[in-house]
């Protein structure tokens, strides 16, 4: 598993891996970090066709598979012409558009490429990379590559237990009480994921021989954007600090702030995401658009949190019927839900919308109000 998180910092950093998988071997570069000199390492230590690998939901919005963007299928793999431009290549992963800029053979991806895919996307790259077949001769330039450490080599199997390495196995790390303006007797646990790649906060309220039962609860998506700097394309941030005086009020409870930036994309993909729709796209069709689904989350950490703090039934406050349904599949009873809504405004009325229409959230009392003058 070392090689595996070595491997993801290389992809991170703008190097290529080498991959074994079974009897193939190729070389594989992330496009959210290529560069020209990569992109040329590729080229001249590799031996085959150059290809961009994209996920299901990419290909979907570049018009290369039929359907809706409900439900995941196999990644494509699209070969590129000899001369294609990193440019070029971060196109045609990128923009918008159903009709892919260049003449590519889109086929399904090979044990190599969708090894190499899963690793960009267990780090919350860009999900697209680009591939070319490459084998070992003892005196060519991959070799030399090797020899000098310029290129590190990572098998398929390493990846895969890397990539499915359970996030359920949360780790507690530390905690401190942290008094908040709504709630003097606030405490934070920071609990990290079992593959080291991501770390969640248990914001308990009250003392725990105090809690209501049901406990309020509230998972909570971290937005920086939002809860940071009061963005107004979203009500994340009211939805926070309202959740914290809900519990002050009830007696207690405790807020799960999980690391599921954009739906957990991550921030950079976020941004990207909003200049897409920016062009016209709504949030789940933006994010397709760059090869996520319509909400990449898993609550299974959540749900290992409140095991570890002993929670077992809760009255959580949510618009999302999906957070309902994973808690009662996880084992936590959810005895009641209360409704959690922010302002509405011009800036956030098109996402709240998508929300409601695409993905069930539970807003039309809010989406009816009447819209505040500018």
């Amino acid at each position: 598993m070392h090689d595996a998180e070595r491997g993801l910092f290389e992809l991170s950093r703008g190097r290529p891996l080498f991959l074994r998988a079974g009897k193939g071997a190729g070389l594989v570069a992330a496009v959210e970090t290529l560069s020209v000199q990569a992109l040329e390492t590729v080229r001249t230590a590799g031996a085959g066709p150059l290809r961009l690998v994209i996920t299901a939901y990419r290909a979907r919005s570049m018009g290369l598979l039929p359907g809706s963007h409900n439900g995941e299928n196999a990644a494509l793999s699209l070969r590129l012409p000899e001369d294609v431009s990193v440019e070029e290549i971060v196109g045609l992963a990128t923009s918008r558009g159903e009709n892919p800029p260049l003449d590519v053979e889109p086929r399904p991806t090979d044990p190599v490429e969708e090894s190499g895919l899963n690793l960009a996307r267990s780090g919350r790259l860009l999900p697209a990379i680009v591939s070319m077949p490459a084998s070992l001769t003892g005196e060519g330039e991959l070799d030399e590559l090797l020899r000098a450490g310029t290129i590190l080599q990572v098998t398929s199997d390493v990846v895969s237990r890397f990539t499915q390495a359970s996030s359920e196995i949360l780790v507690p790390v530390s905690e401190a009480p942290v008094p908040l303006a709504e709630a003097g007797d606030a405490r934070f646990t920071l609990f990290r994921e079992g593959n080291g790649l991501h770390e969640h906060l248990a914001v308990t309220v009250g003392s725990r021989d105090g809690w209501p039962d049901p406990v309020p609860l509230r998972i909570h998506s971290a937005c920086v954007t939002g809860d940071l700097f009061g963005s107004l394309r979203c009500d994340c941030g009211e939805q926070l600090r309202e959740s914290i005086r809900v519990f002050s009020e009830l007696g207690g409870g405790v807020l799960l702030y999980m690391a599921h930036e954009g739906r957990s994309i991550g921030l950079a993909n976020k941004l990207r995401a909003y200049a897409i729709q920016e062009e016209g796209l709504d949030t789940v069709d933006a994010d397709c658009a760059l090869g996520f689904g319509a909400d990449e989350r898993s609550y299974g950490p959540a749900i290992s949190i409140l095991r570890a703090l002993e929670v077992h039934r809760v009255r959580i406050l949510t618009n999302n019927p999906l957070k309902v349904r994973a808690l009662e599949e996880g084992g936590v009873q959810v005895v009641d839900r209360l409704p959690l809504h922010g302002s509405l405004n011009a800036h956030n009325l098109p996402y709240l919308s998508a929300k409601r229409l695409r993905s069930g959230h539970l807003i039309d009392g809010m989406l009816s109000r009447k819209l505040p003058d500018p």
